[in-house]
């Protein structure tokens, strides 16, 4: 991912976090009154480094090293439980998120005007959340570290971290996800049954993605449910319940908001926890304000097929296929309520979602039979159009080799399938809800609870020369940005290998040639640009960028 992308994440995450006295003052007043809940917790008993246990609920980490959590009861309990399970999950999240933010925000006065900036902003986002959402909130914030009081208290600070995504969709609608979804039932795959895939490709630091929690909750209202999840967070962006009903989000373009309202991982927190049906699903997203525009996919083992919701501030619309039997979203809308969106047109113009979209429909193509190995496969892939060598990490790919997690899903059969690191790469681990939410109440022993006869292997890229050269990319990527910020000189030996270990980025011939202009060395940056050129360069914006550099070239070289 660009720096420049992975850094204004960090910021706006930043500033969901760094909150003014207006706002925390306003959040601390509407505290949930959980005296209604009973909360009889037994003290956490820690069994191992990575295994804990708080009467029937625990967290373990799996052999994958993916975090699994099971919690039941109130909403208040859920928050309290979850909060003492995962505090050293939750701390570190918070500590990556605000050493990065100190780090790329350093300034105290630019701080102070953010955090004023952010207080007007969220100021009525606890109106928009549901009750019960508040007490889990406020049950999580009870173990929320003290390190960081100095920023906001506790409860706020979590509260608006569920936002976080949100907000940095809306202050500057950046590409901060390029999900890729897509479902098939019927003819198409193997069984006829419903498979759903998908990658969430949102990227905050490779920090930020260690320690995924595949959470399993039992809550006394609604649907139990497992979700895809990290330390603080109740919210959902993948997930399916026990009734078979499934919940992705990928992120739309948007205009920009006056207020925060109800962030969007809550919206489809409460689809997964009370709809069983796309019907129920609609209902429940159009009663919500929400402050994003994003594309909820659901998908429905009663229903048999799978259907978009469309949700933005001032629009909505539900986008089903009547004989396809496949479904497939990027980050642009489709139903007939955006057709006249220029918003929304723009973006498939100039962004890489309509690529993406048409790769999956590609591949799908060549895949008549779906199954979950084959959904996986799908996911992995790390190709262009017409399997089109595109450069490893470019965003046109659907394996962008940047993703918080891949997911495949067969509601029909109540399983899910969940990536492992690296990215996409790892194992794919099994799990079967109805094992689960059988037996895990019973589970004293707070052993794994996935299905290894199930789990999907590795992808054999891992393996190979080509993934050691993607990794040694990422790292002369980092130390060569970094130089180019610090103005410091790069040799021409350090460029070769740059781009011999991934010569088909456009980006690698883009960044060389910004550094050889920038050092008035103006031959060597038109040579890197009009390379640059002939790759396949991720968006418009980024193809004007390149030709603005080769006019100004041309002429200084006259």
């Amino acid at each position: 991912m660009p720096k420049k992308i992975a850094l204004n994440i960090y910021v706006l995450l930043g500033l969901a976090l760094l909150l003014g006295s207006c706002g925390v003052s306003r959040s601390l007043k509407d505290l949930p009154d959980v005296s209604t809940y009973e909360t009889k917790l037994p003290p956490r008993q820690q069994l191992s480094d990575s295994t804990y246990r708080l009467g029937t609920n625990f967290l373990t980490k799996n052999p994958q090293g993916l975090y699994e959590l099971y919690v039941s009861g109130n909403p208040y309990e859920l928050g309290l439980k979850t909060g003492s399970l995962t505090q050293e999950l939750f701390r570190e999240q918070e500590r990556v998120f605000v050493e990065k933010i100190d780090e790329l925000v350093p300034s105290k006065g630019k701080q102070k005007m953010l955090r004023k900036f952010l207080a007007w902003f969220n100021r009525k986002m606890y109106k928009n959340i549901d009750e019960q959402y508040k007490a889990e909130i406020y049950g999580i914030s009870q173990y929320a570290s003290k390190d960081y009081d100095r920023i906001a208290a506790p409860y706020p600070r979590v509260m608006y971290f569920h936002g976080a995504h949100d907000i940095g969709h809306a202050l500057q609608d950046l590409a901060l996800v390029g999900c890729s979804s897509f479902a098939a039932w019927g003819p198409h795959t193997k069984d006829g049954k419903l498979i759903i895939g998908r990658n969430f490709d949102f990227y905050a630091g490779d920090d930020f993605a260690k320690n995924k929690i595949i959470a399993f909750v039992a809550p006394d209202q609604g649907h139990k449910f497992m979700s895809v999840s990290w330390g603080g967070m109740i919210g959902v962006v993948s997930g399916m319940n026990d009734q078979g009903l499934t919940v992705t989000i990928n992120a739309g373009k948007s205009k920009f908001p006056l207020v925060a309202k109800t962030p969007i991982s809550l919206v489809t927190r409460e689809i997964l926890q009370y709809a069983s049906s796309i019907d129920e699903a609609i209902a429940i997203a159009k009663k919500r304000e929400v402050f994003v525009s994003e594309s909820i996919f659901v998908g429905s083992a009663k229903d048999k097929k799978a259907a978009l919701i469309e949700v933005s501030p001032h629009n909505f619309g539900v986008y089903e296929v009547e004989n396809d039997n496949q479904l497939v979203c990027s980050n642009h809308f489709q139903s007939d309520a955006y057709t006249d969106d220029k918003k929304n047109q723009k973006h498939i113009f100039e962004s890489h979602s309509k690529y993406r979209y048409e790769r999956m429909e590609e591949l799908l193509e060549d895949t008549p039979k779906v199954t979950p190995e084959s959904a996986v496969s799908i996911l992995r892939n790390k190709d262009g159009l017409e399997d089109k060598l595109i450069g490893y990490g470019n965003e046109k790919a659907l394996n962008q080799m940047l993703a918080h997690h891949g997911i495949v899903f067969q509601p029909e059969d109540l399983l899910v399938w969940v990536s492992s690191n690296p990215y996409q790469l790892g194992e794919f681990v099994a799990y079967d809800l109805k094992e689960v939410f059988g037996t895990a109440d019973q589970n004293q022993k707070a052993r794994p609870i996935s299905s290894p006869d199930r789990t999907i292997a590795p992808d054999p890229f891992l393996r190979t020369l080509a993934y050691r050269h993607y990794e040694r990319y990422r790292k002369l990527r980092r130390q060569i940005t970094e130089a180019m910020v610090s103005e410091e000189e790069i040799e021409p030996a350090l460029w070769t290998e740059f781009i011999a270990v991934n010569p088909d980025f456009w980006e690698v011939y883009f960044l060389k040639g910004k550094y050889y202009y920038k050092n008035r060395n103006y031959k060597e940056a038109l040579d890197a640009f009009e390379k640059a050129k002939t790759k396949e360069v991720t968006t418009v914006p980024d193809k004007e960028a390149i030709d603005t550099y080769i006019k100004k070239l041309k002429r200084k070289l006259k």
